[in-house]
């Protein structure tokens, strides 16, 4: 959501944030020493760009976008811009909010229309766009095959993505608010092994676009947003197939502890982009628990994010444990607050965007959180008791605005090398702000983390029609490197892809943490064609190519969304891709096999369904089948287990039992549900969703 409205429609408004209160104060004009020149372009028109778009130009000054007292002046326009002579931009120190194009002498007057590859394929394209600027992904696999959400709040596209190279399109969705239906939302989805379920959650939160354009100036849509009426929280729900549509509601929990009604008014932001949930006992969202969460400068957000962490054991009665919060985000604490440099200059986002992030479960003995917390910069959280989060550490970091400051951490290589990845990203066009760093933090003394380098800034390619990406148009710099917690498989420790707006994706190596490269990168063209819901086709004139990325470390494959379609990739440095799913894998005890394709474990019914033979097998059963009655047994030391394709009555050492749902047959292969193992025969079995494997212990 962070940039769409204002990118999809181009005489919309961009929003975004907010701060204490509704209070007046008078506007200050933008003067013509305020505005950078739109300069002389030189760039000539060849090869692919002789027909390509024009590039955008400057919105009109509104009302509600001319500077307010305490907003910072734009800096001398000789200490920043670009250097014809040496093709180097320099980014402004501080900025302004600001919105739409800033184009400056040296910008391209077009969207490029080339493409440039270094160490990555395309795989395929597929000429689907969900979001302009900012889009979700969520994937999960059931029934044997894998999905993928593409989504904003107003709309979904839905895919089987189980063959990469023939990707199938499954539904559209657009969300008719008017017609009462509620939101989208970012989600996650896990795979449950105590209720043996795929379980959802969902979050919802209050608008950051087009309800609100200037909390200072505009006390009528201030009180909009407080009166808007929606589920500010989360919805949980059981996962019973592909479709959104199919699911069932588990329970509606608003984050200020209310009960849900659709005619309450709530308080606080509600649930902040896509939760952390692993499928265990415990859920961690971020948002603004009530309204007194407020300190915050951003113009079009009224809430200052915190972190909440719920007990979601029974996932029909979420149980909220506690909430973290940074000194000063609270009313009532300005004089912590006045302490922030920040403070007043009624641009900076103050709080979460994003929930914590957490690199090991507390189940499985995870103690950290790490949470970035806007211009309130970068803490290391205590999570090993769920209901008392604590502080353990603090870093204030490098103030970097306009634009947000803190945003995304990747904490994928923590566990390994120490070192989590922290950035911001950019809100405004053509560099008009300061350069958004990624900043490697060492945690390796979690009372003492400290920054220790940053990655290098992408560098344009040589046969480039530009020298600097800054030239390019669009936004650059980076966004985030996917959303970890619904990304399946192992994340690589040395290498680390990167969204990056107009610079595409990079690849960075972190093989010597202090030292990092680009190893790898894939920039597209800055505009394509779309096919509308009128069925004609037409140029996309957004100027953010890549908004996002999503990798399927499983698989080896990187996918990346624009404003015009969306690619899949692959690179030598992850390894060969796999176009179909990986085998899941059978443990017992200290035994380990790959199970056979027509073997692999399918979600059906509301339950995990598993290969009888190969388990039973392995406990030492000698297995017998009938082809005439469709039965088989399983015998072992005269113990018995008869069962019959398609009957619930399974007979187990002389004794009937009726099972709550029968053995199917599938592919040649016999499947029982995943509860019928140690009913049967006393083996417990359990499946490991992360690891796609059935694990049985006898």
């Amino acid at each position: 959501m962070e940039k769409t409205v204002g990118q999809r429609i181009v005489s919309g408004v961009l929003v975004g944030a907010v701060v204490l209160g509704s209070f007046l104060a008078p506007i200050l004009p933008v003067t013509a020493a305020d505005k950078t020149s739109s300069g002389t372009f030189e760039a000539p028109r060849t090869g692919v760009n002789v027909n390509a778009p024009n590039a955008g130009e400057p919105y009109p000054v509104d009302e509600d976008h001319k500077r307010l007292p305490g907003e910072p002046a734009e800096p001398d326009p000789s200490s920043w811009g670009y250097n014809k002579e040496t093709g180097v931009f320099t980014h402004p120190s501080v900025m302004p909010e600001n919105e739409g194009p800033q184009p400056f002498d040296g910008s391209l007057p077009y969207l490029d229309m080339n493409q440039y590859i270094k160490n990555m394929k395309v795989e395929a394209f597929y000429p689907f766009v969900a979001g302009y600027g900012h889009s979700w992904q969520t994937s999960f696999d059931l029934d044997g095959r894998r999905y993928m959400y593409d989504y904003e709040t107003n709309q979904y596209n839905l895919f089987d993505i189980t063959d990469v190279k023939d990707v199938k399109h499954i539904s559209t969705k657009w969300i008719d608010k008017k017609a009462g239906e509620h939101q989208f939302g970012p989600f996650n989805v896990k795979y449950n092994a105590e209720l043996d379920k795929n379980i959802a959650v969902q979050c919802y939160e209050v608008p950051r676009y087009g309800k609100i354009t200037n909390k200072y100036t505009n006390p009528d849509e201030v009180t909009a947003i407080r009166d808007f009426q929606m589920l500010r929280g989360f919805r949980i729900y059981e996962v019973n197939g592909p479709n959104w549509t199919d699911w069932k509601v588990l329970s509606e929990t608003p984050l200020d502890s209310s009960v849900y009604s659709k005619d309450k008014k709530q308080q606080g932001s509600g649930c902040q982009d896509i939760p952390v949930y692993d499928g265990g006992k415990y859920l961690f969202v971020a948002g603004a628990p009530d309204d007194s969460y407020a300190n915050t400068e951003y113009k079009t957000y009224l809430y200052s994010g915190a972190h909440i962490a719920y007990d979601i054991s029974d996932p029909t009665k979420p149980k909220k444990l506690s909430v973290w919060s940074a000194p000063g985000q609270k009313v009532g604490e300005e004089a912590e607050y006045n302490k922030n440099p920040r403070s007043g200059n009624k641009t900076s986002w103050m709080g979460s965007r994003m929930p914590l992030f957490i690199p090991k479960p507390v189940e499985e003995g995870g103690k950290y959180g790490y949470a970035a917390m806007g211009g309130f910069g970068f803490y290391i959280v205590d999570i090993t008791d769920p209901a008392n989060m604590k502080t353990v550490s603090h870093l204030e970091m490098p103030m970097s605005f306009a634009g947000t400051e803190g945003d995304n951490i990747d904490v994928s290589k923590v566990e390994t090398t120490g070192m989590v990845y922290y950035s911001g990203y950019p809100l405004s066009e053509d560099c008009h702000e300061p350069y958004k760093e990624i900043y490697a933090i060492d945690v390796r003394d979690p009372l003492k983390p400290k920054i220790a380098t940053v990655m290098p800034r992408p560098e344009a390619p040589k046969d480039a029609p530009f020298t600097d990406f800054c030239q390019r148009r669009g936004s650059f710099g980076p966004k985030r490197t996917g959303y970890a917690e619904v990304q399946p498989g192992e994340p690589s420790q040395q290498y680390m892809p990167y969204a990056f707006y107009n610079a595409g994706v990079q690849m960075f190596d972190l093989k010597d943490p202090m030292k990092p490269t680009i190893a790898a990168y894939f920039v597209p063209k800055m505009a394509g064609e779309l096919t509308g819901d009128d069925g004609k086709t037409y140029m996309s004139d957004q100027s953010d190519p890549v908004h996002g990325t999503f990798v399927e470390w499983d698989r080896n494959l990187i996918w990346v969304f624009s404003g015009h379609g969306m690619y899949a990739l692959s690179t030598p440095l992850l390894g060969e891709p796999i176009r179909t799913l990986p085998n899941a894998s059978l443990q017992i005890n200290d035994f380990e096999k790959e199970l056979a394709t027509n073997a692999q474990p399918f979600f059906k019914d509301g339950v995990t369904h598993v290969p009888f033979r190969a388990i039973f097998e392995k406990l030492g059963y000698e297995i017998k089948w009938d082809q005439a009655t469709s039965s088989v047994a399983a015998v072992k030391d005269g113990a018995i287990i008869q069962l019959q394709i398609g009957n619930k009555e399974v007979t187990i050492n002389g004794t009937k039992q009726t099972f709550d749902l029968p053995p199917v047959k599938q592919g040649g292969t016999t499947f029982i549900p995943l509860s019928f193992v140690e009913q049967a025969s006393g083996a417990k079995a359990a499946w490991n969703q992360v690891e796609k494997a059935v694990v049985v212990s006898s």
